[in-house]
């Protein structure tokens, strides 16, 4: 198959000018550099130690996970403990025309998180304290440091639930999930983060410290500001406290699982299901490479003779959730399932969600173990274009000769393709940048999108022209230079190749 020639993430330098955001803005390498004794004065501003210039430190804090990012050339980490901070951080960066990146818990893949030349990195992971659980209306107020699954444990006293669940669960930040509208495993019945944000307060560039949407279930007293930042990656102001709807804590499920002799079937079982008005509140596909690597991984004893594999959940109650089931049973059976079981024990659907949250894992043994090479993608789809993009990636691997496994949030159209490749091979990393650009390419040609969760961060940027159009883009541009118009906020990422 031919791939169409794109720019590699790699052929993409921090530098590149903004195709300004309605003017001519600022670009990395226009930043004012700051000194040493500027930095102290910012130091002194701050709570004692929350500033550090020692070039180790920096670099350690200074990318996540994500490959084929730029991240050098941060002059300062600021670990901010309050919202105080964080204005303070903003004044000087505005004073002095100093970039700013804002980060959290860095568990991201996109490069979102990463620093830039003359960056201060504005790091919140240790603000993570729940400032307030208020049952009576179902809420919880945080600061944007605490990790999701923390703030699940803390909840589950109370008898209510966060629902939103990334497979990162136990490693990102509440924050994090917001700047990147974070889903999961749960988000086919439950949604993503933007359905559960009541309310945010932000510091904007200029250090503004402002509340963003009503502490009420309904409101709608001018434009909704607070849906814009969620999503926006840190490019339009920094989370400092979000209040966060809750429900009832979420019953035990019941749990089913199928397989099927490849992974079209699989496919087309989701769509079908969902099409037939199937309810479910988790749909996890897993083709026949992943389910390998998870039984190499952790002997987790999964089929892995099955072209693929879907994990289905209902929590209604038990006469609902039977019906369901044997509504899914029929839809896999006629789409050519080899094997349909389920069971209503807490013990069974525990063991089977920990081992899909185990598949980065997997992936990671499996790639250390051929070259270290591994690109995540996140392509979101509609339900019914899934069988056919599971067909290309297969033309895909075939043609490439690479390895291309894929989990999906099925019952979301929320696909997670991997390409490995042996990152010591320059032939074999130039190959798998360039699948990586097709998956992106395809998925918008079946009318997706480039990122269900993952976000945009700088990883993405190149292909984000693809998906806007004009008239998106222009709405984009102004709402930045309106908000950001030094353009110091996580410069060089998601709008800067608009």
């Amino acid at each position: 198959m031919l791939i169409r020639r794109r720019k590699t993430v790699a052929e993409a330098v921090v530098t590149t000018p903004a195709v300004a955001f309605g003017k001519v803005v600022m670009t990395v390498q226009d930043q004012t550099t700051v000194g040493a004794a500027e930095l102290d004065v910012l130091a002194a501003r701050l709570s004692e130690g929350a500033l550090t210039t020692d070039p180790d430190v920096i670099e350690a804090h200074a990318r996540d996970e994500a490959l084929f990012c730029p991240h050098e050339g941060a002059i300062a980490l600021v670990r901010a403990t309050s919202a105080t901070d964080v204005q303070e951080v903003m004044r000087f960066a505005s004073e002095h025309g100093v970039p700013v990146v804002p980060q959290g818990a860095r568990s991201g893949i996109s490069g979102g998180a990463n620093g830039s030349p003359g960056a201060i990195l504005l790091n919140v992971s240790r603000m993570r304290d729940v400032i307030s659980v208020n049952e009576a209306e179902r809420l919880v107020t945080v600061q944007p440091g605490i990790i999701n699954q923390d703030l699940k444990d803390h909840l589950a006293p109370f008898g209510l639930s966060y629902p939103p669940d990334p497979g990162s669960v136990g490693l990102s930040s509440i924050g994090g999930n917001i700047a990147t509208n974070a889903g999961g495993l749960c988000c086919v019945k439950y949604g993503v983060t933007r359905d559960y944000v009541r309310s945010l307060t932000v510091v904007l560039a200029d250090g503004t410290l402002t509340k963003l949407g009503p502490q009420t279930a309904k409101g709608v007293a001018g434009l909704d500001m607070r849906h814009l930042f969620v999503g926006s990656e840190g490019t339009l102001g920094i989370v400092v406290e979000a209040t966060l709807r809750l429900i009832p804590k979420l019953p035990d499920p019941f749990t089913a699982v199928a397989t099927f002799p490849d992974e079209r079937s699989g496919l087309q079982t989701v769509a079908d299901f969902m099409a037939a008005g199937g309810v479910p509140s988790l749909l996890e596909f897993l083709d026949s490479s992943s389910l390998k690597m998870l039984n190499e991984f952790g002997d987790f004893g999964l089929d892995d003779d099955a072209g693929s594999m879907l994990i289905m959940q209902v929590d209604q109650n038990p006469a609902d959730s039977q019906v369901i089931m044997a509504q899914f049973a029929e839809v896999a059976e006629a789409c050519g399932a080899l094997d349909v079981a389920y069971s209503d024990d807490p013990t069974d659907s525990a063991a089977l969600i920990a081992a899909r949250r185990m598949i980065q894992p997997a992936y990671e043994k499996f790639a250390n173990a051929h070259g270290g090479g591994q690109l995540l993608d996140d392509v979101c789809l509609p339900r019914v274009a899934m069988p056919e993009f599971c067909d290309r990636l297969k033309e895909l691997q075939e043609s490439s000769g690479l390895m291309i496994a894929l989990v999906a949030h099925a019952g979301d159209g929320n696909t997670h393709p991997s390409v490995f490749f042996d990152a010591n091979d320059a032939e074999q990393t130039a190959q798998a940048q360039e699948i990586f650009g097709e998956i992106m390419r395809i998925g918008l040609e079946l009318g997706g999108t480039i990122t269900g969760e993952h976000g945009v961060g700088y990883l993405k940027r190149d292909w984000l022209n693809g998906e806007l159009d004009e008239g998106s883009r222009r709405i984009q541009i102004a709402v930045k230079n309106a908000l950001d118009p030094q353009g110091l906020l996580n410069p060089g990422k998601m709008l800067s190749a608009i």
